[in-house]
């Protein structure tokens, strides 16, 4: 099995609403804000060579959206998903499954695109691969609530459906031999984290249960969680559990470290150390 971080961008969020109840006069030595409150994330992605397979987890935002959407979001950054991909030895043709560890816009935007002739059509950008979630998570998506209704975008998730290429994560995980599959409720209705078997090693893509490693302490809790306590529990069990194992958390949204591992503080837990994936592998 390899590993290949891909990039797919920077975007800017509202600092107070990515740190919840933590004040800024905190968070924001954590991660500066400009003049309008807002702070760079990345939209880090991962991808899984394991023999025949390649297995892209999440997509970045993708670039269909209009001038306005954008206009909120501030995209920047020299790298996009395809160029990461393709820089990594490999094209779009050649991904087999695309696992979205749920389906808000900043992770699942990039699987879908306007066709260049027709831009009222959609097409799918890794024609050839399966796409993945998961039953409960998609009901949420199709059917948002008004809490959520803005990040689940029907044109990121019904030409995948259109196109007969959705698949379910059932009981059996389809991608056992890789990883195994976490599930937290907290920030949406059951999103996947990844729990990867590499090397004796334990890497788990954080995806929004942990975005950044300023979010380590418990806390800090993003305002767009739709079950903020719930979010505190599940990771108080988590991190106590990557502590105990030793697991290397992969961050998907901090600007600047990809990786980190965690142990027991006496203000809690707390980072160990920080490092790139390219350490590990």
């Amino acid at each position: 099995m390899k590993l290949h971080v891909i990039h797919t961008g920077y975007f800017k969020l509202d600092g107070g609403a990515m740190f919840g109840v933590v004040p800024k006069s905190i968070w924001n030595n954590l991660n500066p804000a400009d003049e309008n409150n807002m702070c760079t994330w990345a939209m880090r992605c991962l991808l899984i060579e394991d023999k025949d397979q390649l297995i892209l987890i999440d997509t970045g935002i993708g670039d269909k959206q209009s001038e306005k959407f954008f206009s909120y979001y501030h995209l920047h950054g020299s790298y996009d998903l395809l160029s990461s991909i393709r820089e990594s030895g490999f094209t779009p043709e050649d991904i087999t499954d695309v696992f979205f560890t749920h389906l808000h816009f900043d992770h699942c935007g990039g699987a879908v695109k306007r066709n260049p002739e027709d831009p009222e059509e959609y097409e799918l950008v890794f024609r050839k691969a399966r796409y993945w979630t998961n039953k409960n998570h998609l009901k949420w998506a199709i059917k948002p609530n008004p809490r959520e209704k803005a990040s689940f975008l029907k044109e990121n998730i019904l030409p995948i459906e259109e196109h007969g290429k959705l698949n379910l994560v059932g009981s059996n995980n389809p991608f056992s031999q890789q990883f195994d599959i976490d599930y937290v409720y907290g920030h949406t209705e059951s999103q996947m984290l990844p729990k990867i078997n590499y090397k004796g090693k334990t890497i788990v893509f954080a995806a929004d249960l942990i975005p950044s490693a300023a979010h380590i302490p418990l806390p800090y809790v993003m305002s767009y969680d739709t079950r903020p306590l719930l979010t505190l529990q599940e990771k108080e069990s988590f991190l106590k559990q990557a502590a105990r194992k030793n697991y290397i958390l992969f961050f998907e949204h901090d600007p600047h470290i990809e990786c980190a591992m965690v142990h027991n503080t006496e203000k809690g837990i707390r980072i160990e150390n920080t490092f790139s994936l390219s350490e590990v592998l």
